[in-house]
């Protein structure tokens, strides 16, 4: 990433692979969207993904709720959902914040 705003993507993560891997352009891609997916899975069928040394994602339901257009200050319930919740790993947390 040359700009720190910037967010890291799912094309950088394509050209990391391809770059640092002997394979072609389209196979470093087939890997990254596998990859997406089976968080996708995981998360869809067991509810939660650990990944050691990152960290977990696991899916949490938000019971419906009032809330408020912005735009408008009209009044409305939010409905139900589930949301996904990022948790990062002891050893990422000492390494944000040089302890490592």
């Amino acid at each position: 990433m040359t700009d720190a705003r910037r967010c890291l993507t799912k094309a950088d993560l394509t050209s990391a692979l391809y770059d640092s891997l002997d394979i072609e352009k389209h196979q470093a891609a087939d890997i990254v969207e596998g990859y997406v997916e089976l968080i996708k899975e995981g998360l869809a069928t067991e509810g939660k993904v650990m990944l050691s040394g990152f960290g977990s994602y696991e899916v949490n339901y938000k019971e419906p709720r009032r809330g408020r257009n912005p735009q408008t200050g009209e009044t409305m319930v939010l409905r139900e959902r589930r949301v996904v919740k990022f948790k990062p790993s002891q050893l990422l947390r000492k390494e944000l914040n040089g302890e490592r």
